[in-house]
């Protein structure tokens, strides 16, 4: 058993009493503390306490879905989100990643692979509690572009960008890789943490995302030119 110091704390939101409570003593054994709310209505603003690690978000909740909770809880806080969604629907994964999910996960799903997009998420904003030993903070800059690794803030144009920890992530590794093509499962390895796969669309949105945020070039080129079948391509400078 892989156990987590004390203090990563999950906020599960899901109706499902029943799935909520095998969950919970699942990623109870993983080392992760676990408190559950049962409806939309009353989780906005446990989310965005600052007591949580990382929220657990169902689509379907009573009262107000999980899609206005997501929009609340993003319009206060940038706390890592991890939607369920019924049956893998589509439209429900990328108006999930439209409103600024970090991830999805389809029900129903094994448990060890909620662990595993946990972690990875967790990865991405904390380290890992064992084992790793962090660099050293830097900042990024690349024409209008500055990125601080250390605060996790970003600016264009000298204006501050709001960006979730996916979309953070994913234009570092654009930075550290301007002008060279970066292939789509390449991405999602590096900025997902998870293997590819040719039917999972969510990279595309979260760089859809960030492209629409950052907006183009002074001169109106694209920053982030898709490189058809392959991936993306950062460009450092103007066309």
């Amino acid at each position: 058993m892989n156990l987590r110091e004390p203090g990563e704390r999950i906020l599960i939101i899901d109706d499902d009493v029943e799935l909520c409570e095998l969950v919970t003593e699942y990623l109870q054994t993983e080392g992760f503390r676990v408190e559950v709310v049962n409806d939309g209505a009353n989780s906005v603003e446990m989310a965005v306490s600052g007591a949580y690690g990382l929220i657990i978000l169902d689509v379907m909740l009573p009262g107000m879905n999980g899609f206005e909770v997501l929009r609340r809880i993003r319009a206060r806080s940038q706390i890592p989100v991890l939607m369920l969604t019924a049956r893998g629907e589509e439209v429900d994964r990328i108006v999930g990643l439209e409103v600024g999910a970090d991830d999805y996960l389809p029900k129903p799903f094994n448990p060890r692979e909620l662990v595993a997009r946990i972690r990875a998420i967790l990865r991405r904003t904390q380290g890992e509690a064992s084992g790793f030993v962090p660099s050293q903070p830097e900042s990024l800059s690349l024409g209008d572009i500055d990125l601080d690794t250390g605060t996790r803030r970003v600016q264009c144009a000298g204006q501050a960008i709001e960006l979730t920890t996916v979309e953070f992530d994913l234009l570092e590794e654009f930075l550290r890789t301007a002008g060279s093509v970066m292939k789509r499962e390449e991405l999602v390895e590096r900025v997902l943490g998870r293997t590819f796969s040719p039917f999972d669309r969510s990279i595309d949105m979260h760089v859809s995302k960030l492209r629409r945020k950052l907006g183009p070039h002074p001169d109106g080129s694209q920053r982030i030119k898709s490189i058809r079948s392959v991936g993306y391509l950062f460009t450092s400078s103007p066309d």
